[in-house]
């Protein structure tokens, strides 16, 4: 549980009751989407473009975070139609890959521990299998993306992907669905993050031997550089790990990355989408913070005492600078953040899990305790 002070807490009041009466509309005009992004302030829908793509359960994920703390009925029903559209990309199958955590631990994993629905039970199991399924045993990790040429990648993003295997081996009363993912989580350890708390977005290994074979820049500025958002990724992945594993050196990691997360933003606290990149042009990331943000808070919570409000301080500092820089609490806009970064060299505009992370770090502020990871 996180102690706020007075100020604090009529702040994160104030920020639970933006989001309530922007989301109880919103809830309501894009029912039916799979939002990504806005077109003249207007979400898009990416079922018809791609009902396989990655950040698609985000706001399944983001109604019932409402859902929860509102018991705003209309959240439950955009979160079960949601799901539903969903179901195409299962039945596809070929478009899924690494991120199907993203898409079925946030919907109908939520929903099931939430109602005991045996439909979503089977959504989030079969969700759990495919990525158990792209595990390689002899290298250790679990595989990215499909296609020739990437046998042997793994990425940082996986890390928020791996607590539905944590999940998936309770539930089915199977550890092998967790040996998986500590086995990832100890490949990733050693091999993305660097000694200073930097983390490589791409490594390719040796599908044969696990060994790693080459780096890649990915989506940060170039090979070497600090992906900002790939900092939030291990930040918030290792604290999960943690949380569901109880092993202290994932608590250690998610430390490092998070001092290194720290040190890189605490100028203005509004993070760039690469830490080593040139001053011009800023390219600021406003996913990166809000991820980072609800990965400080859980830090904050397994920390001794006298050492929580570190992490808690840098939280708040990531939303304040956030909410005042980016927000957009109009109606012109379905969207609430701006400023979201795809990848240092991409396009920057509102991306639908930037809203998700604020809401759920503000959630997790409201002193809701239920994990959706």
């Amino acid at each position: 549980m996180i102690a706020l002070n007075e100020t604090e807490k009529k702040w994160v009041d104030e920020m639970w009751e933006r989001l309530d009466k922007k989301l109880s509309k919103t809830c309501i005009s894009a029912r039916g989407k799979l939002p990504y992004t806005t077109v003249n302030g207007v979400f898009d829908d990416k079922q018809g473009e791609d009902i396989s793509w990655w950040t698609n359960g985000f706001w399944g994920g983001l109604m019932w975070l409402m859902y929860v703390g509102t018991k705003n009925e209309e959240y439950r029903k955009t979160a079960e139609v949601t799901e539903e559209l969903l179901d195409k990309a299962l039945e596809n199958f070929f478009g899924l890959h690494h991120d199907v955590g993203f898409m079925w631990n946030l919907t109908a994993g939520v929903n099931f521990r939430l109602t005991g629905n045996e439909r979503s039970h089977a959504r989030f199991m079969t969700a759990a299998s495919i990525l158990a399924s792209r595990y390689n045993t002899k290298g250790g990790f679990i595989r990215a993306w499909n296609g020739d040429g990437h046998e042997g990648w793994a990425i940082i993003d996986c890390m928020m992907n791996i607590p539905l295997l944590y999940r998936a081996a309770v539930d089915a009363k199977d550890d092998r669905f967790r040996y998986i993912a500590e086995s990832h989580a100890e490949k990733t350890q050693k091999f993305h993050v660097r000694p200073d708390g930097s983390v490589n977005h791409i490594n390719e290994y040796d599908p044969e031997t696990g060994e790693l074979v080459k780096t890649f820049g990915g989506q940060g500025y170039g090979e070497g550089s600090s992906w900002s958002r790939g900092q939030a990724w291990a930040l918030y992945g290792f604290v999960l790990s943690f949380i569901h594993t109880g092993k202290q050196e994932y608590l250690d990691t998610a430390k490092r990355v998070a001092h290194y997360f720290i040190a890189a933003v605490c100028d203005d606290y509004l993070p760039k989408s690469d830490f080593r990149s040139p001053e011009e042009p800023v390219i600021y990331d406003s996913t990166a913070g809000m991820i980072a943000a609800c990965g400080l808070i859980e830090i904050a919570k397994a920390v001794p005492e006298f050492e929580s409000r570190l992490y808690q301080n840098a939280a708040m500092k990531l939303l304040h600078a956030a909410e005042e820089a980016f927000a957009d609490w109009t109606n012109k806009e379905e969207s609430i953040l701006r400023c979201g970064s795809e990848s240092y060299h991409g396009n920057n505009f509102p991306i639908i899990y930037a809203d998700y992370y604020f809401a759920e770090a503000i959630y997790k502020l409201k002193g809701f305790d239920m994990l959706f990871w």
